[in-house]
């Protein structure tokens, strides 16, 4: 394929045509250059020195110095691009970071000097100053070129770094700028040719004393070789010179370090885990594509050593044997070598022996263990571009069929290696790529197919996948052909229109047919977007760079990331194609991917690129300036989508498991909103579909109720899905906020959320959206908004009713702040209808309590008869509530009642009976010492008593956690009188066992009289005796549980205990003491104690020595 002709290259800070050196000037008197000039250029640029020696007998002196002089690189392009970073650096840093700027700041300050030219070669001295109070630093720098290419460079810094040291680029863009103020010798050989023997030998002496202690062991070792009639310098014609340039034999190639690529790649590599080394390898590669679009050879050479360092990575053996994924920003690096080989294997001029060893290199690398897999289960060989391709409601077990038997190993350089089959020799593609005005008028006798072109006359292109047509677009653009990519884009996209056309054809005919179905096959197995080879972004980066609007002053970093500015488009007619432009296309074929139906492929990692080639591309979309031309683009693409059926995600009948619309469907509804509402609705609605989740769910069950997200394991292939239904919430939180103040569109939108979103986190999440949209501040609220709100808040209440979560207090506290902003029947709503939405917990302890606080009565500035209505509703649920949970709501529900009797005493009445039915000791105590702080002793006792009643405990539980509940109720018993305190002494005898306990009860019992408490009419004389009724039957089971507890333990007692067990026997003492004869039980007891355990001689002496 010929090459096109010579364009300025974007990005160069200057062309050829600029720096021409010498050149210049006369063309600025306006005089044409010299025939000398115009052939030494030619002949500098294409020709070898030795073979223009070889070729003429005799070259003139003036006709070898125009040649040595064109023979420098004339562009400083080629310099800017061998010295400066694939990436813009960070701010303030481009100074420090980039070879080529400081290169040039050096030269502008006049660093340069001392150049001489002799030859091929360039030498001279660069001065750049030191830290502050350091000296200038002197570097000595030199340089080989031939045939406008810089071979080998060497300087004094000792630069080690991929590209030319900044010392380098000063005194090459001096040798550009200034070349009429270099001195230029011709190659050394030729000055030694015109000297006789003495000259020579002064020549060679004075060279010797120059650089005596560099040279002259060389020197002596040259000497004698040449004094040796036999040697093998004498054996050969002539002698060498580095100043005349390379020899025929020799690769014309810019200079590359190799050493160094291979040492960056591999540290990059072992860097892999931090950011900057993926943006450094990223850089990299940017720097190859920029060799393949200045065609330099070095490209391919780069990517090679690039690529043998991936695969010397030690990760891959190690994920290997492990079985486990590499890491994602690995993945994506892996991803952009295998399409620049594609790039590079494509390549429409290289010669077929390079593509062969390129192949040959593939091949290898192909077959072992380590080269990673490409991810997904994207096929090789797929439909190609047809204009009559319609889709067949059969076929979808035959597609999947055809996709599973594709599952063969395929690696990462598999697209690669299939291109090497690919070639440009079709007439047709060679007329698609020669020319603007391509028809069928055209073809003549040539044997021309009109099913080459659409029925406007324009050609297509057919028969190969339509991935890999974007391919060979992609390859254009990155090796130079601009234009040419442009008009395959546009033979692709005119077949892309014409099947979409026989596609909608074919889907009318059969449309009732699937609608009555309900669900439709996939049409498209692979999608385009997330693809490999990333067709539709690479046709939308294809036509979009046509039609960038380019500053004047151009950017070092070509393929950088995002700039800071923003960018800027202008429309660009398409030859042949009145009213069309390449703009316009760009949006057309970018809608045609992202809304392609298509199903999502397999595997973690394939399905994230899909999200995110899809992010990707509608980032591009984001920077084009929608004006009138574009919103008719946008209106005709969503109708078609909108109509598209099977081939479209937006169509009325859907794939199962086909990719979700959502973060296209937002793109277009905000783009449409301000020009078409009904259309951007529509479509928005039509995309709010997850169909993944919909046929998973049983039949009949309009509102599930599944956890806060879908289980995973009920879509082990849907890796994805948590992100898809944000992406889905976002969608819909776009169209609420949208449709504020707009009561049609919101019931809509409301009933598609109610009908799609399943997720309870999600619907939350939009309620609180909605909440905060229709209250803005300093504005009146919206109440059909604000009510969707409270209406989406109920669906997730009834959703996360029976299955509970951890945010469960949170979206309860924030149902009842949005009951009050919309008004007092609301809240009172919700009161009455809390057995569909709230526990019996939430409802009294929450939604009854809040919905009566003092801020909420301020909020709603109610009457006092509406504010004891929305009382009256609260008390009607914390009584209900107690009666359903009696346990958790009895006492929530007496502290609401406080104020009005009836109430409370109906929640009294609950505890009562629920003590009946088995409510638990410590709920009773607690409500008991509430009736106490209430100032309602008795009804307090009664409690406790009923507490006592349902209370056991043993002779070994003194740390028992009621121990200081029944202490309290004996101190209320004792506070009330001798008649409650009589009645209190059964039911401790009868609940507790537990010596110590027993005895502290009755030891506080004897301090003071019974009688001190509210009843003070009914105030004993004295305190009671512990000898007499009714503290003696109290007594008595204190005697007997020390005796019952004593036994107990010396039966499995240990030495270590033997302390613990004498304390006990003090204390038991003092219990038996108490009583009349207490000293005579008390010995009776021991002695007791030391006939039964008389084989524990240890213990029973401590006992005498103790107690006698």
């Amino acid at each position: 394929m010929d090459p096109p002709a010579a364009k300025r290259s974007r990005g160069s800070p200057a062309g050829p045509e600029e720096r021409d050196a010498g050149a210049g000037a006369a063309r600025g008197r306006g005089r044409p250059e010299a025939l000398l000039d115009l052939s030494a250029k030619r002949v500098a640029e294409s020709w070898a020195f030795e073979q223009v020696e070889e070729r003429f007998s005799r070259v003139p002196e003036p006709v070898q110095k125009r040649i040595v002089f064109w023979s420098f690189p004339r562009s400083e392009r080629e310099i800017c691009m061998y010295s400066s970073l694939g990436y813009q650096p960070p701010e303030g840093e481009q100074d420090a970071r980039v070879p080529f700027t400081r290169g040039l700041h050096l030269l502008q300050s006049g660093a340069v000097d001392r150049v001489l030219q002799v030859g091929f070669h360039l030498s001279g001295n660069v001065r750049e100053p030191g830290a502050p109070g350091e000296p200038e630093h002197l570097y000595h720098v030199s340089i080989s070129f031939d045939r406008c290419k810089i071979t080998s460079v060497s300087c004094g810094c000792d630069n080690r770094d991929l590209f030319y040291c900044a010392h380098v680029v000063a005194l090459s863009l001096y040798r550009i700028r200034h070349a009429r103020q270099v001195e230029l010798r011709l190659p050394i050989s030729e000055t030694l040719s015109q000297m006789n023997r003495d000259q020579l030998q002064k020549f060679v002496q004075y060279l010797i004393s120059a650089h005596h202690t560099e040279v002259l062991p060389t020197a002596q070792r040259l000497a004698d070789e040449i004094l040796l009639l036999g040697s093998e310098i004498n054996l050969v014609h002539g002698a060498p010179d580095p100043t005349a340039g390379a020899g025929i034999e020799d690769a014309n190639c810019w200079h590359l370090d190799e050493e160094q690529i291979q040492e960056q790649v591999k540290q990059l590599l072992s860097n892999g885990g931090y950011y900057g080394a993926s943006q450094q390898l990223r850089s990299m590669f940017s720097k190859v594509r920029e060799m393949l679009r200045m065609r330099d050879s070095n490209g391919a050479r780069m990517l090679i050593l690039m690529t043998e360092q991936f695969l010397q990575d030690p990760r891959l053996a190690l994920w290997r044997q492990q079985g486990a994924g590499m890491t994602d920003k690995c993945r994506q690096l892996w991803d952009e070598l295998g399409a620049l080989w594609v790039c590079v294997i494509l390549s429409p001029h290289c010669k077929p022996e390079e593509r062969a060893g390129w192949l040959q290199l593939l091949g290898t690398w192909d077959k072992l263990d380590v080269c990673p897999l490409e991810e997904g289960n994207y096929s090789f060989d797929g439909p190609s571009l047809q204009p009559t391709m319609a889709p067949s409601p059969g076929s979808e077990e035959q597609e999947e069929g055809e996709v599973a038997a594709t599952g063969s190993r395929h690696t990462v350089f598999g697209r690669a290696l299939q291109a090497g089959d690919l070639h440009w020799e079709d007439p047709h593609l060679q007329r698609i790529l020669a020319g603007d005005s391509y028809s069928p008028s055209l073809t003549g006798t040539m044997g021309g197919d009109k099913s080459a072109f659409d029925p406007q006359g324009r050609p297509l292109w057919l028969g190969e996948p339509f991935p890999t047509a974007c391919a060979r677009v992609d390859t254009l653009r990155a090796h130079g052909y601009p234009r040419q990519a442009l008009r395959l884009a546009g033979a692709i996209i005119n077949t892309l229109r014409l099947q979409r056309r026989h596609q909608l054809e074919s889907y009318k005919q059969q449309k009732k047919e699937l609608l009555q179905k309900g669900a439709t096959c996939i049409t498209n197995p692979e999608g385009w977007v997330g693809h490999p080879l990333d067709p539709i972004g690479c046709l939308c980066r294809a036509l979009l760079e046509a039609c960038r609007l380019e500053e004047e002053t151009l950017s070092l970093y070509p393929d950088s990331g995002p700039e800071k500015r923003k960018v800027a488009y202008q429309h660009v007619p398409v030859p042949g194609s009145p009213g069309e432009s390449y703009l316009a296309l760009a949006l057309e074929v970018a809608l045609l991917g992202l809304g392609q139906q298509r199903a999502l492929p397999e595997g973690l990692y394939a399905q994230d690129k899909v999200v995110r080639n899809e992010e990707q591309l509608l980032a591009l979309l984001e920077e084009v300036d929608l004006d009138e031309r574009l919103v008719q683009v946008l209106r005709k693409q969503a109708g078609l989508l909108l109509e598209g059926g099977p081939f479209s995600g937006f169509g009325e009948v859907l794939f199962r498991e086909s990719v979700p619309m959502h973060t296209c469907a937002r793109y277009l509804f905000t783009a449409l909103l301000p020009h078409d509402p009904d259309l951007a609705y529509r479509l928005a609605l039509r995309a709010m579909r997850l169909p993944v989740l919909e046929t998973a769910l049983p039949a009949g069950e309009p509102h599930p109720t599944p956890l806060d997200s879908i289980p995973s394991n009920r879509f082990p292939r849907w890796f994805i899905l948590g992100h898809l239904e944000t992406r889905q919430c976002e969608l819909a939180s776009a169209m609420l906020t949208a449709a504020k103040g707009d009561p049609k569109w919101l019931h809509v939108v409301l009933g598609s959320i109610q009908q799609n979103i399943h997720s309870p986190a999600l619907l939350f999440k939009l309620a609180q959206d909605a909440c905060k949209t229709a209250t803005p501040a300093g504005a009146p609220p919206d109440s059909t908004l604000l009510g969707i709100a409270l209406e989406l808040g109920l669906q997730v209440m009834r959703m996360t009713l029976n299955t509970m979560t951890w945010r469960r207090r949170e979206m309860v506290r924030w149902l009842v702040s949005c009951a009050t902003e919309i008004g007092p029947q609301a809240l009172m709503n919700i009161m009455q209808n809390w057995y569909s939405l709230f526990t019996p917990v939430e409802a009294a302890t929450i939604v009854a309590v809040t919905g009566t606080t003092h801020a909420t009565l301020m909020r709603l500035q109610l009457d006092t008869a509406r504010r004891e209505e929305l009382w009256a509703c609260a008390r009607t649920l914390a009584l209900q509530c107690a009666m359903k949970d009696p346990q958790n709501c009895a006492l929530p529900a007496l502290t609401l009642c406080e104020k009005n009797h009836a109430a409370f005493e109906a929640a009294y009445q609950i505890v009562l009976d629920a003590a009946a039915g088995g409510l638990g000791h410590a709920h009773l105590f607690t409500v008991a010492r509430y009736m106490e702080h209430r100032g309602l002793p008795l009804r307090a006792y009664k409690l406790a008593t009923l507490a006592l009643a349902q209370l056991s405990i043993a002779f070994n539980q003194d740390s028992h956690p009621a121990v200081n509940d029944v202490l309290w109720a004996c101190s209320l018993s004792h506070s009330l009188g001798r008649h409650e305190l009589s009645a209190i002494v059964p039911l401790i005898i009868r609940s507790i066992h537990c010596a110590p306990m027993l005895s502290d009860i009755l030891r506080r019992w004897t301090l003071s009289a019974p009688g001190l408490g509210p009843l003070g009419a009914r105030r004993a004389a004295k305190p009671l005796g512990a000898d007499r009724a009714p503290l003696c039957q109290l007594l008595d089971a204190a005697v007997a549980a020390y005796i019952t507890t004593s036994h107990s333990r010396l039966t499995h007692i240990s030495p270590r205990h033997y302390g613990d067990f004498i304390e006990f026997l003090g204390k038991a003492r003092e219990t038996f003491l108490l009583a009349p004869d207490g000293h005579l039980q008390f010995a009776q007891f021991l002695e007791n104690l030391k006939q039964t355990y008389k084989g524990k001689k240890k213990l029973m002496l401590l006992v005498r020595e103790r107690f006698g």
